[in-house]
């Protein structure tokens, strides 16, 4: 009999216990000897942090059992509160293709998530996809980004957002996902196999570091080379070739002509140049929403205690971390956005003379501050234009102004949280540091962004601060720019996954269509399914 596995959720073990007594904990639930319980391994473990006098370890775990039978030992009242069922174990499959229906092989166009994810199911499908990345590899990469934050030196084809792994490089690695896709199981058995921490299979908010990420990325491209396929770096898409409305070439570096029938756009959302060309070739592109504001730093041990309380200091806790939102009058809404404790931000621009911040933390996450994206609502009316590339002027005249008014060497323009909502200029940083590479320059907000992202977030600070303990501490620190937290426009595709030219598929983060590593992840999944779909048996 094929092998079942009963879900079992909502186990809870107190901090002091020690995760040796699930396997009491599960034969006390199922009502049987533990000799019974052949295997079980935990499919998810999450923190109940409600009561701070009683915090929990809540798990869910999957027994393996051969028989149906189980259930009828078990009592009405535990299947109902632990929610226990069966499910079916999940394994992708790659369906099976003649190469020899293949004309001109599949060019994925960028290398991280949904890029390196597409090239790698393609690839194991014998479809001999060609991976091009447009700048250098990881290890190059991370030599520049250090160079730039050291010295000031962009260089505008290998920094924070550009290069091998893109901007997910150089981030948290954060990992959890609203998407419910059973595809995820096998992304994160990838970047375990990639030398991944085991604990992102069940970690309720699994992140990797970018410390690690920089291995993954180097092993994911190997596996694509084992497989007899191609990687290339400093392969810039920057034309495509049309016929009949299909993708009949890719052209790379202005000279090098890539015959395919099959291009999947895996770029990233700053890749201002290619949304141009590919909009000159009439690809449908429109606009959206996207957001736009400031990064907001805190200690550590403040975050720490506000969501745990006097046990924060207790070793078994991770780092706190907090997701918030407020939704104001104006119909503008401010919300966190990319929150993982202990993080550092970064100078994150890729374009000379403009200014934008991101965050990132290794896997240790050892830094003294924590700090997220506050970010406020912008619709496309905000843009001052229709054109579906308004967008790209709307972010770069901000991040110019970052850029310029504050010296002019990358500082970032930077005010504490208590004279940002008195409405006065800062001087002086109190209590806190800040983590900002290479620095900031204190002054006042309010010249800085637009006044309607100003009011929302000093509208949305002390709410905010009702939600989560010290939010509104005065000597916390705001830093701008936050501008690429995500793409503002979409090409469209169609139910097959591709665009108004045939042949093309656009699949990347932040489009519409994804919006973290694991969902772009998906995505990449999915349109190389689709294109599988072509050459299938």
């Amino acid at each position: 009999m094929a092998e079942k596995l009963l879900r079992i959720e909502g186990i809870s073990l107190l901090l002091q216990d020690n995760e040796n007594i699930l396997v009491d904990k599960i034969a006390k639930i199922l009502g049987t000897p533990k000799k019974v319980i052949e295997n079980f391994k935990i499919a998810k473990k999450a923190i109940d942090s409600r009561d701070k006098k009683n915090i929990l370890f809540v798990y869910s775990v999957d027994v393996q059992f051969d028989s149906e039978k189980i259930l009828s030992h078990i009592s009405k009242k535990n299947i109902v509160k632990h929610n226990i069922r069966f499910v079916e174990p999940y394994l992708y499959e790659i369906k099976s293709t003649d190469p020899i229906l293949v004309l001109h092989r599949p060019v994925v166009v960028g290398s991280w998530p949904s890029g390196l994810f597409a090239a790698l199911v393609l690839a194991s499908a014998w479809l001999n996809p060609l991976l091009i990345e447009r700048w250098v590899d990881v290890d190059t990469r991370t030599q520049d980004v250090e160079e730039f934050l050291q010295t000031g030196k962009l260089n505008t084809n290998s920094n924070i957002q550009f290069g091998e792994g893109w901007a997910g490089t150089f981030s948290d690695g954060k990992l959890y996902t609203w998407v419910n896709d059973p595809r995820t199981k096998y992304i994160f058995e990838e970047l375990i196999s990639a030398w991944a921490p085991k604990e992102i299979a069940y970690d309720a908010k699994p992140h990797i570091g970018t410390d690690k990420l920089k291995s993954i990325v180097k092993n994911l491209r190997e596996k694509i080379i084992s497989l007899w396929w191609e990687v290339r770096f400093e392969t810039c898409l920057t034309d495509i070739e049309i016929k009949k409305d299909t993708v009949v070439t890719a052209v790379c570096n202005d000279w090098e002509k890539i015959k395919t029938d099959d291009l999947v756009l895996a770029i990233w959302h700053s890749a201002r140049d290619t949304y141009e060309m590919l909009y000159a070739k009439k690809l449908k592109i429109e606009q959206k929403t996207f957001a736009m504001g400031l990064r907001i730093e805190h200690s550590k041990e403040l975050i720490n205690h506000a969501q745990f309380g006097d046990v924060c200091v207790n070793p078994k806790l991770p780092t706190a971390s907090y997701r918030l939102v407020n939704h104001n009058e104006n119909n503008r809404s401010v919300y966190t956005f990319c929150m993982c404790p202990w993080w550092y931000i970064m100078a994150a621009s890729s374009e000379q003379w403009r200014l934008a911040v991101n965050g990132m933390s290794e896997y240790n996450q050892d830094s003294p501050m924590s700090n997220s994206a506050l970010l406020v609502g912008v619709n496309p009316s905000d843009f001052g234009s229709d054109h579906p590339l308004a967008w790209i002027e709307f972010q770069r005249r901000r991040e110019e102004k970052a850029f310029v008014a504050w010296g002019s060497n990358y500082h970032a323009p930077a005010q504490l949280v208590g004279d940002f909502l008195q409405k006065k200029p800062s001087t002086k940083l109190w209590s806190m540091s800040t983590t900002y590479r290479p620095a900031i320059t204190l002054t006042s907000l309010d010249d800085c962004l637009p006044p309607y992202i100003i009011s929302a977030i000093r509208e949305a600070i002390p709410l905010l601060d009702k939600k989560i303990k010290w939010f509104a501490h005065p000597d916390a620190i705001l830093v701008w720019i936050e501008s690429r937290s995500s793409s503002v426009v979409r090409l469209l595709r169609d139910e097959t996954k591709q665009s108004n030219i045939r042949g093309i598929y656009p699949a990347w983060e932040w489009s519409w269509y994804a919006g973290g590593i694991a969902s772009s992840a998906i995505d990449g999944l999915i349109v190389a399914e689709a294109i599988i779909e072509k050459y299938k048996k």
